[in-house]
């Protein structure tokens, strides 16, 4: 780092990038362009080495977007931004594990952040092998999502925009796909959205297919804002109940939380929110079984009190119990 020059101070220096087995392709030999201070970190805005090298045959050249810390903290790719270990974006990977993002989103301090978090990484992969405490029903629910595989598509050349219009006279020799663009959901992304894990469509849509399978798809009631736990430990409380619930949920707040009523006696309990979308984020981070005082713990979605002739709720063929919470 070149500390002569005080205005270089914190910008980073890098011989190597930090990519995922996708991002640096399926070519022994791939050959790589280096440029110190070439570009500004997307995230942090601090000037870093960018890498720009071509993947494989077909495939559009890639390049870092990220710097070295700020991949480091989240432990994703400098170009994809995915997950090192998973191959999911961040957002579903926290809300499985129930990691908080510290990082500031904003202009303000985001460079005072990231050369405090180099200090705090001394020499360690990640930030997560810091705080390497995680739950064991988030890491089955991302074993179970992740890609083992690299999906070279990924790394395919973007669409031609004059080919859209119907201008592209290149033909065959067009470096770019000849594809019309689909309009959906998947449009519209972003580095920090897809960075800090937050509004990410990917992981939007990760997130509700795996709930989905997992049987706990919203139900088209949207009164229903509460989710029904079942075989809790003999141990458990209301307070510990609660204490885990709104730990596993860093993204959601406090004030959200409704309620939660213990039943001890059939060791269930009513966990209630104050709105939908609190309870659909519930049940998307819980879709695997939610870990509470050393038991997995089993996760359906409540029913109104009207719903069937007012039967009582149950899950998974567990004990029932009238739902009296709202």
């Amino acid at each position: 780092m070149p500390k002569s020059d005080i205005n270089k101070a914190g910008w980073e220096q890098s011989e190597f990038p930090i990519l995922c087995e996708t991002c640096l392709g399926d070519n022994a030999f791939v050959r790589m362009s280096k440029q110190e201070f070439g570009r500004s970190c997307g995230t942090c805005a601090r000037p870093f080495t960018v890498f720009r090298w071509n993947p494989g045959t077909g495939m559009r050249f890639k390049t870092t977007v990220i710097c070295q810390t700020c991949a480091k903290i989240k432990n994703v790719c400098q170009t994809c931004l995915l997950d090192l270990e998973y191959g999911l974006p961040t957002q579903v990977r926290d809300t499985a594990l129930g990691v908080e993002s510290e990082a500031p989103t904003s202009e303000i301090n985001r460079e005072y952040y990231a050369q405090n978090m180099e200090s705090k990484l001394d020499g360690a992969k990640s930030l997560l092998d810091v705080n390497s405490r995680q739950a064991s029903a988030g890491k089955e629910m991302l074993k179970q999502l992740a890609r083992t595989d690299p999906y070279y598509k990924r790394n395919r050349p973007h669409l031609c925009s004059f080919f859209a219009k119907g201008e592209c006279k290149r033909g065959d020799e067009c470096p770019y796909r000849h594809e019309l663009p689909v309009q959906n959901e998947l449009s519209k992304q972003n580095i920090q959205d897809r960075y800090h894990g937050r509004n990410d469509p990917v992981a939007k849509k990760i997130l509700n297919i795996n709930a989905t399978n997992m049987g706990l798809q919203p139900p088209e009631d949207q009164s229903i804002t509460s989710l029904f736990l079942s075989s809790l430990s003999p141990s458990s409380t209301e307070q510990s109940i609660r204490t885990r619930v709104l730990k596993s949920l860093p993204s959601v707040q406090p004030s959200q939380l409704k309620s939660v009523v213990h039943v001890a006696k059939t060791r269930c309990a009513f966990v209630n929110w104050k709105d939908r979308a609190s309870a659909e984020t519930a049940a998307q981070a819980w879709a695997n079984g939610l870990e509470i005082d050393g038991e997995i713990i089993n996760v359906r979605w409540g029913r109104s009190k009207g719903a069937s002739g007012a039967k009582p709720a149950q899950a998974s063929g567990s004990s029932s119990i009238s739902m009296t919470a709202s």
